[in-house]
C-alpha cells in the first residue's frame, strides 16, 4: 500500500525522512514554506555524529556522499579564557570521523535531490480527520488531506498543536550571531585563532565561539544570560548599534577575542527556547513530529542529528509495516521519545555548565567529553 504522506519542513529531519522513504520508492511530498532552495542563507554548520547523523545517512544511502563533502578537520576545538590564554587546542587524528562538519547547503543538496518538494507551500496548521488522516491547511487558503503528516517544522511548529499544547519556553541564554567572509585573505590573524575548527572563549555567564565553515566563512555566537526583552531599546537592524552594544557586554577580553565581533557583519538574536526534556503527546492518528517539532533542546549538536535519525526510522518503520500506517507511527513515538528525553536531559545540564557563572565548567565538560 501506497499511503499518501507529507512532511512539513525542508530541514535536515524533514528531508532525511522524505530521503528515506524515496529510496524504498514510497512517494512523499515535502512541503516547505520558503519559496526557493535559496530564498534565505541556509544557515551554518553541523557535525554530524556516528551514530546519529551519520547512521541516518547511511540508512539514506548517502555516506559516501557525505564523506566527500564534509570536513573531518573541522572537529579541531581550541578554548580560550577572556584573556586569550589558551587552555585547550584539540586536533583530530587524520582518521578521526567522530563528528565531521558539513555545512547546512551541502547537507541540503545532498539530501533533497530527486525529491517532491513544493516550495512555497507555508502550512498554518493541521486538523486530525475524524478517522485516519489529516487536513492541511495552507496560508494561501487551500487545503489538502494526505493519511499521514509529519511535523518536521522546527520550534515554531505549526504541525504541533494538532498533538500537543506544550510551546517552547526561554532558557534564559540568548545568542547573537555574525559572520565574517573571506576570512584567510581579509582577517589572516582571526583566521589563525579560529584554526581548522572552532575557538571558544569562556567568561562568566558568556562566551564567544567561532566556527569555520567551507569557503573561508566564519559563523560567530555571542552567548550569555540575559532576560528575554535584554535589547529592550535597542535597534536590532542598527549593525553599529548592537556591535557597540556587544562589547560592552563582553568589556575587558582580549582584543583578539573582541575582534570577532568588531568584524562581523550583520547580527541575527536568536534566544534558545526549549520543550520539556520529556515532551510526550497522546498519540494522535495521523499525526506525528519529529526533530525540533517534537523534542527542541538547547543547541549543543544534538537537535539536527536527532532529528535525522528521527526522520530516517520513521520512513524505516513504515516501510516495514506497509498496512499498518498507524501502528508504525505510533511504535516510532515510543522509541523516539526515550532517546530525545536521555539528550535532552544531557543538553540541558550542558548549556548550564557552558554558560555559567563558574567559566571552569565549560572547560571540565570539555575535557569530559571530547576523545582522548
Amino acid at each position: 500500500m501506497r499511503h499518501r504522506i507529507a512532511v512539513v519542513g525542508g530541514g535536515p529531519g524533514g528531508l532525511t525522512f522524505a530521503r528515506v522513504l524515496h529510496r524504498h520508492d514510497h512517494p512523499v511530498t515535502v512541503l516547505e514554506r520558503d519559496r526557493a532552495p535559496d530564498a534565505r542563507p541556509p544557515g551554518g554548520t553541523l557535525d554530524l555524529h556516528e551514530g546519529l547523523g551519520q547512521l541516518a545517512l547511511d540508512k539514506a544511502g548517502l555516506r559516501a556522499g557525505f564523506e566527500a563533502l564534509s570536513r573531518p578537520e573541522g572537529q579541531a576545538m581550541r578554548i580560550l579564557d577572556p584573556s586569550g590564554t589558551v587552555l585547550r587546542d584539540w586536533r583530530p587524528r587524520p582518521d578521526e570521523r567522530a563528528n565531521p562538519e558539513i555545512d547546512r547547503g551541502q547537507l541540503r543538496d545532498l539530501l533533497i535531490s530527486g525529491l517532491d518538494v513544493r516550495w512555497g507551500r507555508e502550512v498554518t496548521r493541521v486538523v486530525p480527520g475524524t478517522g485516519d488522516g489529516a487536513l492541511v491547511h495552507f496560508a494561501d487558503g487551500r487545503q489538502e488531506t494526505f493519511d499521514l503528516v509529519v511535523g518536521a517544522d522546527g520550534a515554531r511548529s505549526r504541525v504541533r498543536p494538532a498533538v500537543s499544547a506544550v510551546t517552547p519556553r526561554y532558557t534564559g541564554v540568548t545568542s547573537v550571531e555574525t559572520s565574517l567572509d573571506d576570512v584567510d585573505t581579509r582577517h589572516p590573524d582571526l583566521a589563525r585563532l579560529i584554526g581548522d575548527g572552532s575557538v571558544s572563549a569562556y567568561g562568566v555567564n558568556r562566551s564567544l565561539t567561532a566556527q569555520r565553515n567551507s569557503g573561508g566563512h566564519v559563523k560567530v555566537y555571542a552567548k550569555f544570560r540575559a532576560p528575554l526583552d535584554w535589547h529592550a531599546g535597542w535597534d536590532l537592524a542598527d549593525v553599529e548599534a548592537v556591535r557597540t552594544g556587544l562589547l560592552a557586554l563582553f568589556e575587558g577580553w582580549a582584543a583578539p577575542v573582541l575582534d570577532l565581533l568588531r568584524h562581523g557583519s550583520a547580527f541575527v538574536h536568536r534566544p534558545f527556547h526549549t520543550l520539556p526534556v520529556s515532551h510526550t503527546w497522546t498519540h494522535v492518528p495521523g499525526v506525528t513530529l519529529l526533530g525540533d517539532a517534537a523534542h527542541l533542546m538547547p543547541p549543543l549538536g544534538a537537535g539536527a542529528n536527532l532529528a535525522m535519525l528521527d526522520g530516517a526510522e520513521l520512513a524505516e518503520s513504515i516501510v516495514a509495516a506497509p498496512d499498518d500506517l498507524d501502528g508504525a507511527v505510533r511504535g516510532f513515538e515510543e522509541r523516539m521519545w526515550v532517546r530525545a528525553g536521555r539528550w535532552a536531559e544531557l543538553t540541558t545540564a550542558g548549556l548550564e555548565r557552558l554558560v555559567s557563572a563558574d567559566p571552569a565548567e565549560a572547560v571540565a565538560l570539555f575535557d569530559e567529553v571530547q576523545p582522548s
